[in-house]
């Protein structure tokens, strides 16, 4: 993988694709981890006397769609750069784009609107591969939460011009590449989350590396209900019993399970609450987080851990009431000495930035499904374009 060492950028347009798909509640950007996690890249690049223009997408529009408009990213990246962005508000590829980018100076940053405006852009468009290209003179690729995608603006561009990871993306891979080549034992994994299905593949090529896998989240009570276990409502899916039974069945020394559960008896944020087994609950109520039981084993767990990777929640914890347990393994795992803490994409590093253990943890990933894809074994198409 080329990095930004062997890529010459002095006067020169560099083409950057970040990852700023963030959570935005009432137009306003809720937690801007991804935003902070570029300016790395964009200001070694600004040293360097380059200009910059940053390609984006968010969420999943079909078609221009003002809902999905890059214009609550904009204001927060001025200030967390602590210089003026042009934003560019016609679609990437548009002739207006390129009129409005022909007088960027070295030195200065612009930002295109969703490139998912773009119909080309998930399918790899030859097309608007070329339109890209002709914006920039190289191309630096930073956002590792895309990485697992072949589209026009994260591995498609990169065939056109040189080319180089960006210092985001190059740390990503050295940091969660020690998870699967590089882990000091005890290894232990906290799975979290509310499918077996949406991760199955990472934890059946982990496991066999693990010492301890911590299941918590909906995914739980797939395997209790494998094993014969009275779940109630909770979330499962028949579809995997088969599956979870022969994982406990080939790594059952390995697996650890909540023994109890905080249940509800709704989902709602004031649902009633009640402890029950977890292979106990009755039939109308449902499983919404593990219990204190399950907390301090989970902890105890944790406690000589030499490497740790957590991705999911423990329960619902959107919900104040059901957040005790992703609450408790935060805290757990911020407290282990001596260990390679990483956390790993989506509600997992919301969960440990509100937590306020973010500091105590050595990797905290921007890339969710892209961490996943990475520790399934699988080789990223962004990461493969640069070699």
């Amino acid at each position: 993988m080329k990095t930004l060492n062997s890529l010459d950028v002095a006067g020169k347009r560099i083409l950057v694709r970040v990852d700023y798909n963030v959570p935005v509640e009432n137009g306003v950007v809720s937690d801007d981890t991804r935003i902070t996690a570029s300016l790395e890249t964009i200001n070694l690049l600004l040293e360097r006397g380059a200009a910059i223009i940053l390609m984006s997408h968010f969420g999943r529009p079909k078609g221009v769609d003002d809902k999905y408009r890059l214009a609550p990213v904009h204001p927060v990246l001025e200030k967390v750069l602590g210089k003026k962005v042009l934003y560019v508000t016609s679609t990437p590829a548009s002739a207006e784009t390129a009129t409005a980018l022909s007088s960027l100076k070295a030195g200065e940053v612009a930002l295109l609107e969703n490139v998912r405006f773009e119909a080309g852009e998930e399918k790899n468009d030859a097309t608007l591969n070329a339109a890209l290209a002709k914006l920039g003179d190289a191309f630096v690729l930073d956002a590792f939460g895309s990485a697992h995608r072949a589209h026009s603006s994260v591995s498609g561009v990169a065939g056109l011009l040189p080319h180089a990871a960006g210092l985001l993306l190059e740390k990503e891979m050295v940091q969660l590449t020690k998870l699967l080549e590089h882990p000091v034992a005890p290894y232990v994994v906290i799975i979290g989350g509310a499918k077996v299905s949406d991760k199955l593949k990472v934890i059946e090529n982990l496991l066999p590396k693990v010492d301890k896998m911590l299941i918590g989240g909906g995914m739980a009570y797939t395997f209790v209900k494998a094993m014969g276990g009275k779940i109630g409502k909770s979330i499962h899916e028949d579809d995997f019993l088969e599956t979870a039974k022969r994982l406990l069945e080939q790594f059952g020394s390995k697996i650890v399970l909540p023994t109890d559960t905080l249940a509800g008896d709704k989902f709602a944020a004031d649902a009633k609450t009640q402890i029950f087994a977890t292979n106990a609950i009755p039939d109308d109520w449902e499983g919404m987080d593990i219990g204190p039981e399950s907390q301090k084993v989970f902890a105890a767990t944790l406690e000589n851990a030499k490497t740790v990777f957590w991705n999911g929640p423990m329960g619902v914890f959107e919900f104040p009431a059901f957040a005790s347990g992703t609450n408790a393994v935060a805290a757990a795992l911020a407290k282990i000495q001596n260990a390679f803490t990483v956390v790993g994409g989506g509600d997992s590093v919301s969960a440990i930035n509100e937590t306020g253990y973010a500091d105590k943890i050595d990797h905290i990933s921007t890339g969710g499904g892209a961490s996943l894809e990475l520790l399934e074994g699988k080789t990223l198409p962004g990461v493969a374009a640069l070699d």
